[in-house]
């Protein structure tokens, strides 16, 4: 069973620095095999760079961490064996909308995507594009990927600078409080109207969670529903 350390942020640090990851080498076969079967059930997906870490720690409510560039094949290849390389940790930013009236939304990922069928808040692993300098941008990148998946203009969010962390075993999700100033029915139409007019959105579905147990019917990652029923405590 997962084991879930939920807690606030006040500042995130996480620099570009090279690494040379050992598991590139190790699971070559793996990953060949593993990407291989993907594209071949899922050609829309894209094997593009990703961001990792390799080094991180906890001061207080401050993260700070390293992070190193790799392939996307390799990143999924090593998230689907489990996290076999202890040293290595998955970060990524989401954006928790919520709305007027008090509700969450979560997009259900399209059956093209990798992770069909999975609800969740826009989110996406950083990529060498979330980089200034040498520091990763991870609000800039919960930025991009909310009006890639939803359409939504930044005129249309309240751009707070709140942070929650979900910490588990080979990953940390950071939840950026995004709020929406129009009620929930109101929010999913105006996404989906977005949606509707893409060629291939990656949500097809967006849900609305007013309390914990709305998303307990949903296929979600592990770390979701730990983060609503604490956000509605």
């Amino acid at each position: 069973m997962n084991k879930f350390d939920i807690r606030p942020v006040r500042t995130i640090d996480i620099h570009l620095a090279d690494y040379d990851w050992p598991f590139l080498r190790e699971a070559r076969r793996d990953i060949d095999s593993f990407w291989q079967d993907l594209s071949a059930h899922k050609p829309h997906v894209y094997d593009g760079r990703v961001l990792l870490m390799h080094e991180h720690e906890w001061r207080g409510e401050a993260f700070h961490g390293l992070a190193f560039e790799t392939s996307y094949s390799a990143f999924m290849t090593w998230k689907r064996l489990g996290f076999p390389d202890a040293r290595v940790t998955n970060f990524f930013g989401m954006a928790a909308l919520r709305t007027q009236d008090g509700a969450f939304l979560l997009g259900e990922m399209g059956s093209h995507t990798a992770n069909a069928g999975q609800s969740y808040f826009p989110a996406g692993t950083p990529e060498p594009a979330d980089v200034m300098g040498t520091q990763v941008d991870l609000a800039a990148s919960v930025t991009r990927e909310c009006l890639e998946e939803t359409g939504l203009a930044l005129s249309d969010l309240d751009l707070r600078d709140q942070w929650t962390a979900v910490v588990t075993r080979g990953q940390v999700a950071f939840m950026r409080d995004l709020r929406l100033p129009m009620d929930a029915q109101n929010a999913k139409r105006r996404i989906e109207d977005n949606l509707a007019q893409e060629e291939t959105p990656e949500f097809s579905h967006i849900h609305i969670v007013r309390e914990p147990k709305d998303a307990h019917g949903l296929t979600m990652p592990s770390f979701m529903q730990p983060f609503l029923d604490h956000a509605f405590a």
